[in-house]
């Protein structure tokens, strides 16, 4: 399955109402020729104004743009982008930006329009647009489109620094070395939490590396540490989870003893407790997770949690402590809450 550049998915998308990745090159003329995308001329005295939609976006984009960036977070903590439909202000804010920045791969779906009607006069940017679709996962209920959920694969995550970095150059050219020198620290940094996973989640005992979740968002997590993964409710979280899906899953936890299951932050606990109480109700105690974890959201704002790396730091962490692998309770770099 290849992707058609820049725009012309979201036009599509626009017409089927399914939003496909697109990207916006600001330095490939032919693109912005072809959308009507105005150049981007910046104040070298003033920092970039950017929109992002997630946060997983924003800070990576903070991390490489530093002090030159602005960047303002459309969806916060606790907020699922599935089922996320811009505000008056938040189009006056993406309006106001001079680039926006967002995930892509149908992440944003209810964006759509948004994106397509401001693409036309600045940088609109998928960061997942560079990344080969050999990397990607398609489920089949996905009809032929892509699981969005990168971020939760360190290192596929980390190909979007640089696609960060070559936009921001192409509309500030002198600060580019300032721009490469944080992404590749940034890179440097993802790197070693990408291994630290792999250790931790690696101390599971084999038998007990089935991760249970709200949906369907951790495929790419299970793929790169190595765990079995189920969602009750499906990649998106717009329809609930049926009842053939929950007893499905209450056989699995009771025939394979599986010990605990987890909560998202960004998705309603019910259909977890489902499953706790089938199980119970035949003789199998499960434990809910005692912390949620990150799906589609991060922490809260100023905390370690609310930073990509920290939500990451975080998930790996309470995962492989929750089934019975080793990991220090404050995580990859001390930061942890407790």
């Amino acid at each position: 399955m290849h992707r058609l550049p820049f725009f012309t998915p979201l036009i599509a998308a626009w017409m089927v109402a399914v939003l496909v990745a697109g990207c916006n090159n600001s330095s490939d003329p032919e693109a912005n020729s072809a959308t009507g995308a105005a150049q981007v001329t910046v104040d070298p005295d003033e920092p970039i104004s950017v929109t992002a939609t997630v946060g997983m976006v924003a800070d990576l984009v903070r991390a490489v743009g530093g002090d030159r960036v602005d960047v303002r977070q459309i969806c916060g903590p606790g907020v699922d982008p599935h089922l996320y439909k811009a505000t008056r202000d938040d189009v006056q804010t993406m309006m106001n930006a001079d680039m926006i920045f967002y995930s892509g791969l149908m992440l944003e779906g209810k964006m759509t329009d948004t994106l397509i009607k401001l693409a036309r006069g600045k940088p609109v940017i998928a960061v997942t647009a560079a990344l080969d679709d050999a990397a990607l996962l398609e489920p089949a209920e996905m009809s032929g489109h892509f699981d969005p959920h990168v971020w939760m694969d360190v290192s596929a995550w980390s190909q979007c620094v640089d696609v960060i970095a070559d936009e921001l150059s192409g509309v500030d050219p002198p600060s580019e070395a300032a721009y490469r020198d944080r992404a590749e620290t940034l890179q440097g940094e993802l790197s070693k939490l990408h291994a630290y996973g792999k250790r931790v989640i690696a101390s599971i005992p084999e038998d007990r590396r089935i991760l249970v979740t709200s949906h369907d968002a951790f495929n790419y997590f299970g793929r790169a540490y190595g765990l079995r993964v189920l969602g009750v409710q499906g990649l998106s979280t717009e329809s609930e989870a049926g009842l053939q899906r929950i007893n499905e899953l209450v056989d699995l936890l009771v025939n394979q003893g599986v010990q605990s299951v987890f909560v998202e932050s960004s998705v309603p606990r019910k259909s977890i407790d489902s499953l706790v109480e089938g199980a119970h109700s035949r003789g199998h105690d499960v434990q809910v997770g005692d912390q949620d974890l990150f799906s589609d959201a991060m922490g809260k704002s100023s905390t370690y949690e609310g930073t990509y790396i920290g939500m990451l730091d975080h998930n790996l962490t309470v995962v492989a402590r929750g089934l019975g692998g080793q990991a220090p309770a404050d995580g990859f770099q001390g930061k942890l809450n407790k």
